[in-house]
C-alpha cells in the first residue's frame, strides 16, 4: 500500500510539474492579444478565450500535490498547537474530507462532461471552440484529489524511515 500511495504521489507532482508550465503559455497568448490590440491594431478573438481555457487545467492539477505538501489554504488555530494523538486525528480528518470533496467534485462533474462531449458543446463566443477538452480536466483534478487524499491517510501510517544516505 506504500508503494502504491508513493506511486500516487509521484504522479501528482508529476502533474504539478507539468501544470506549471502552462502559467508560460498563459503569459505568451495574452502578450500576443496585447501586442495584436495595440501595435497591430488587430485583437483576436481567440487568444483571451484560450487562456482561460488553459487556466483551469492549471489550476486544477496543482491541487492535488499541494494537498501532499500541505499547501492548501487552511485554519491553524487548533492544529498548530495539537499534539500527539489529537494531531494525528485532525490529520486524518482533513484527509478524509479532502477525500469526501473530491469524491463529490467527481461525482458531479463525470456527467457534465459527458454531457458537453456529446452535444458538442461550445463557448458560443466568436471563436466558438469546443470545450468539453478544458472541462475533462475538473474530473481529473478530482479523482487525483481524491487519491492523493487516501494515499496521504497511507502514509501517515508508515514507520519513521531513517534519512537517506548522500
Amino acid at each position: 500500500m506504500i508503494a502504491l500511495a508513493r506511486s500516487v504521489t509521484a504522479l501528482n507532482r508529476l502533474m504539478f510539474s507539468l501544470a506549471k508550465w502552462l502559467v508560460y503559455g498563459i503569459v505568451l497568448l495574452m502578450l500576443w492579444e496585447v501586442l495584436s490590440r495595440y501595435l497591430l491594431q488587430a485583437p483576436t478573438s481567440w487568444a483571451p478565450e484560450l487562456a482561460t481555457l488553459v487556466f483551469g487545467p492549471f489550476f486544477l492539477l496543482g491541487g492535488p500535490y499541494l494537498l501532499h505538501l500541505g499547501g492548501h489554504v487552511a485554519v491553524d488555530i487548533v492544529s498548530e498547537k495539537a499534539t500527539g494523538w489529537l494531531a494525528a486525528v485532525l490529520k486524518i480528518v482533513g484527509f478524509l474530507l479532502a477525500a469526501a470533496f473530491g469524491a463529490i467534485l467527481l461525482w458531479f462533474s463525470v456527467p457534465l462532461v459527458l454531457q458537453s462531449f456529446t452535444y458538442g458543446e461550445t463557448s458560443y463566443s466568436a471563436w466558438n471552440p469546443v470545450v468539453w477538452p478544458a472541462k475533462a480536466f475538473l474530473p481529473l483534478a478530482a479523482l487525483l484529489l481524491v487519491l492523493q487524499a487516501l494515499a496521504e491517510l497511507v502514509l501517515i501510517s508508515r514507520p519513521t524511515e531513517p534519512p537517506e544516505a548522500a
